[in-house]
């Protein structure tokens, strides 16, 4: 089978065209790339919040459990059949799933990371005269980035690999190799499919943490690896 799947993607007619693999690739890449602008503009604001803040963190910690239980396919139908969306709409109700989805890691990897840095340091920063926004975006933001990017990185992981079941409703993307051999029973193209999200996944992964160790301090890199070790959902735990 894996054979088989392996020649399904050296075909060059499986890379042309509007069904081809490129194409259903950067159709993939939209999505992902419209739920974590989304979900990240919502998410971080609020990590910001609470964890300079302190307030809020066991309501969030809460509805984040809330997201993370709700079973993305069935809400996807929900919001599809019952306001109405249906296929001429379809992007909706799959970029509120999909943000949905990508929402608690984001938050959870801001505000544990906000709320791990020293209070010492804080105090120190007020002491200077720094104001709340400076202590903010100088201070907190800068020792926070580790885990703000493990947050980004597991949003990412988790949407790329979910977006599939966009094609369920009709939308294009990496999805439709699945859905639309699963009828005939085309194994090899669904099993193509799959290799596709997955090495599309790590090459995201794989860019996030390039990115994260090209922004991230000197100074930071060195104070915050032992808290690198444990995951922003661990932390809220």
């Amino acid at each position: 089978m894996i054979a088989l799947a392996w020649e399904w993607l050296l075909d060059p007619a499986h890379w042309q065209g509007p069904g081809g693999v490129p194409t259903r690739v950067l159709q993939h890449l939209g999505l992902v790339g419209a739920t974590i602008l989304i979900a990240g503009t919502i998410a971080l604001a609020a990590g910001f919040y609470i964890g300079h803040t302190r307030r809020g963190r066991g309501l969030v910690v809460g509805l984040s459990g809330a997201l993370r239980a709700m079973p993305t396919l069935g809400l996807l139908v929900f919001l599809a059949v019952q306001f109405g969306f249906g296929v001429r709409l379809a992007i909706i109700p799959t970029l509120i799933v999909l943000v949905v989805l990508a929402i608690p890691p984001i938050l959870a990897g801001a505000y544990a990371g906000i709320e791990s840095v020293a209070p010492a340091t804080v105090d120190a920063s007020r002491a200077l005269g720094l104001t709340e926004w400076q202590i903010l975006w100088r201070v907190e933001f800068p020792l926070a980035l580790p885990l703000i990017f493990g947050g980004l990185r597991s949003a990412v992981l988790q949407v790329v690999a979910t977006a599939t079941v966009a094609a369920y409703i009709s939308l294009g993307g990496l999805g439709r190799y699945l859905f639309d051999a699963l009828p005939v029973q085309d194994y090899p193209q669904m099993l193509a499919g799959a290799i596709l999200v997955a090495a599309l996944a790590l090459l995201l992964d794989l860019f996030l943490i390039l990115i994260s160790r090209a922004v991230l301090p000197a100074g930071v890199r060195v104070t915050r690896a032992p808290l690198q070790k444990k995951q922003p959902t661990e932390r809220t735990s």
